[in-house]
Order: C-alpha cells, then sequence, then structure tokens
C-alpha cells in the first residue's frame, strides 16, 4: 500500500519522457546508501540516510544511536520506529533536510559533483514502487522528490 503524500504532481509516465536517467543506472553513488561520509551539524555521519533518519528525531541520543547504525539499512529501519519521539514538525521540515544532505554529499565530494553534471540534461528518478514520495512509485506517478532536489543541485551548480 502506498503512502499518501502531498506532492508538487505526477511524473509523465516512461515511454513519454524525453531523457530520463535513473538513479540505480547512473551509479549506486547518488543512493543515499552509497558510503559516502558527510559532515553536517558538526558531526559526520557514514552516509546521507543516516543524517536523513536521525534528523525524525527529537532525542539527541536517539539521533547519535542512528548516526552510529552499522549500515545505511538498519539507519532506514531504525528511522521507522514509532517508539522513538518523532520531531513534530518533521513533515513540514523533511524536504529541506534531504536537500541539506544532498547539498553536503555533493559539495563534499567532488567525484560526485562531477558525475552529476555528467548526466547533462537527463532527467533524474528514483524507480521505486514501494516509496511514491522520494521516488516515482513505480510507474511515474509518485512525485520522485529525490530526482527532483538533486536536478535542483545540479542547476545550481552549473
Amino acid at each position: 500500500m502506498r503512502r499518501a503524500s502531498s506532492r508538487p504532481g505526477p511524473l509523465r509516465p516512461w515511454h513519454e519522457r524525453e531523457r530520463c536517467a535513473k538513479l540505480r543506472s547512473i551509479s549506486g553513488d547518488c543512493s543515499n546508501f552509497a558510503h559516502s561520509p558527510i559532515k553536517v551539524r558538526g558531526k559526520t555521519w557514514p552516509t546521507t540516510e543516516h543524517f536523513f533518519q536521525a534528523q525524525k528525531f527529537e532525542n539527541a541520543s536517539d539521533q547519535e544511536e542512528l548516526r552510529r547504525a552499522n549500515s545505511p539499512m538498519l539507519a532506514a529501519r531504525m528511522g521507522q520506529d514509532r517508539k522513538r519521539k518523532l520531531r513534530r514538525d518533521w513533515e513540514s521540515v523533511k524536504v529541506a533536510v534531504m536537500r541539506e544532505a544532498l547539498q553536503a554529499k555533493f559539495s563534499q565530494h567532488e567525484d560526485l559533483a562531477r558525475l552529476l553534471q555528467a548526466i547533462g540534461d537527463a532527467k533524474l528518478v528514483e524507480p521505486t514502487e514501494h516509496d511514491d514520495s522520494w521516488g516515482d512509485g513505480g510507474d511515474g506517478s509518485g512525485s520522485n522528490m529525490l530526482g527532483r532536489l538533486l536536478l535542483e543541485l545540479r542547476a545550481a551548480a552549473r
């Protein structure tokens, strides 16, 4: 079952897109699970996923526990744990938090910044049927917020 989300509008179906690069086919390096440590807010985070998931929670000890998670998959699972106290403003800040994580990743890793520019004007799409907010919902109906944020970063760097 897909999560309901507020989204800027559906993507066009795959066959109608001019040029499109699926994030997974460009390089695993664009993934939030890729081991590309980032320094944000005075701490080093193993991946953007670790940082993003940790920011969901109010408690600094919960955030630190997520920062120290052994893998991004574990951090993602921990981020879904509702025994931890979720920030009240999470829904309104989550896109800004992801933007901050991605800006750190692509500004702190020159090779990734070059990769982002090297794909030219292609659209970036996170193809996943499990997420219609950050991804495309598997059929292009999702908001693809991760792809949109990467396009925003690419445009700002030009």
